[in-house]
């Protein structure tokens, strides 16, 4: 089976306020969960049924958003609120099986197999478990039932929202070969223009193409193109029973050209801080160091290294982020700075320590330490650091 919360963000921020009193269901309103819009640096996130009708796109800007629907409702993301939810979701899961794979925040792959002998016919069960999300957790879910993964995963994104799919073997032909080759799962945008480009318009077309054909054009990638698209996958659902991401990063859209490095390195700073922020949240550590550019043309350029440390701290990454942006900005006018930090370890992981890794009981890390603790209590904007203190009237002096 596969598991996947409806408009996530929003159905969990929707039942959250609903269990807090309030009257309004943020999911029967054209609303979004997206972030700040004041300076229109904000995306969407999440999006209800009704905001899709209005022609709102996730991670479209929400300046954009809210041209196409001017009282569209933002909610703002609180991602501990999200991960109580998927824990939640979780538990639920767990009380049919085992085997979970915790494929992301908001969905989950299933191996029913073994708990057939005690639950029965695998499609009633996926219809009680959609209904227990909806009485004991206030949200819904879409559920694909198959023989395997990817076909579950396609039967789950068939009609939404609220609803079980099966996607049996014998289905392929008249449920997955007719859909548009995009559809496909791990098929990304630019590879479903290219098999478009080719003749290649829909599933089935891709499930019958000619194979030399596909591996001309995609190497290795052909093998799994045709796999999926033929319902074939040998993956097995992996048990997970927490969600490791393999990366944290933020990005920011700036209102205006941003051309001098005293500037541009603020804004370097600022999502330094917020990913090492989020780090430390996770017990993670990482030890790749990513940042990319956006200039004024909207064309996108980045670096990313690996280093012989694990660290969390916003100077440590900072140190980093620095290095690789000095190192290849064109001095060109900047539109958007992104950084994230990969190859994490979490706590209780076993550790290769060099004379470099930073000391976790070191006064810097206590101090970020003593932040995180504060922002939690009093908000995030309780404590700053004063660069970025100056840094944030600049951007908005009525402030």
């Amino acid at each position: 089976m596969h598991v996947d919360a409806n408009s996530a963000f929003l159905s969990w921020s929707s039942a959250e306020a609903l269990k807090n009193g309030e009257r309004l269901d943020y999911r029967t309103v054209p609303a979004v969960v997206g972030g700040d819009e004041s300076s229109r640096h904000g995306i969407v996130l999440a999006r209800s049924v009704p905001a899709k009708k209005f022609g709102i796109k996730t991670a479209e800007t929400l300046y954009s958003a809210r041209k196409k629907c001017p009282n569209l409702l933002v909610i703002p993301p609180d991602y501990n609120l999200y991960q109580k939810y998927s824990d939640a979701m979780y538990e639920i899961l767990a009380s049919y099986t085992p085997i979970i794979q915790r494929y992301s925040i908001d969905e989950c792959f299933l191996d029913y197999t073994a708990s057939e002998k005690l639950f029965g016919d695998p499609v009633k069960v996926a219809y009680e478990i959609r209904s227990r999300m909806k009485k004991e957790l206030g949200f819904t879910v879409n559920i694909g039932v198959s023989v395997n993964k990817v076909l579950a995963k396609m039967g789950s994104e068939m009609e939404k929202p609220d609803k079980v799919h099966t996607l049996w073997p014998e289905e392929i032909p008249d449920k997955l070969w007719p859909q548009e080759v995009g559809e496909l799962f791990m098929v990304g945008r630019r590879s479903a223009a290219h098999l478009n480009n080719i003749g290649i318009y829909t599933i089935g077309d891709l499930a019958h193409a000619n194979f030399d054909l596909l591996l001309s054009h995609f190497k290795s990638y052909a093998y799994l193109l045709h796999n999926y698209a033929n319902g074939i996958d040998n993956e097995p659902v992996e048990d997970y029973s927490e969600i490791l991401q393999k990366g944290f990063g933020n990005a920011e859209t700036i209102n205006h050209n941003v051309k001098d490095y005293d500037e541009a390195h603020k804004y370097l700073l600022k999502m330094c801080e917020k990913v090492a922020v989020r780090l430390r949240a996770a017990g993670a550590r990482g030890s790749l160091v990513g940042i990319s550019i956006r200039n004024s043309d909207l064309l996108w350029y980045g670096r990313q290294m690996q280093f012989d440390v694990y660290f969390n701290s916003t100077d440590e990454i900072y140190e980093r982020a620095l290095m690789l942006f000095d190192s290849i900005w064109q001095e060109d006018p900047i539109r958007q700075i992104g950084v994230s930090v990969s190859h994490l370890i979490y706590e209780g992981d076993e550790e290769q320590l060099s004379l470099f890794t930073p000391d976790p009981e070191g006064v810097d890390c206590l101090a970020e330490e003593a932040m995180d603790q504060i922002r939690e209590r009093f908000g995030r904007d309780s404590i700053k650091r004063g660069t970025l203190l100056e840094f944030k009237h600049k951007e908005n002096p009525h402030e």
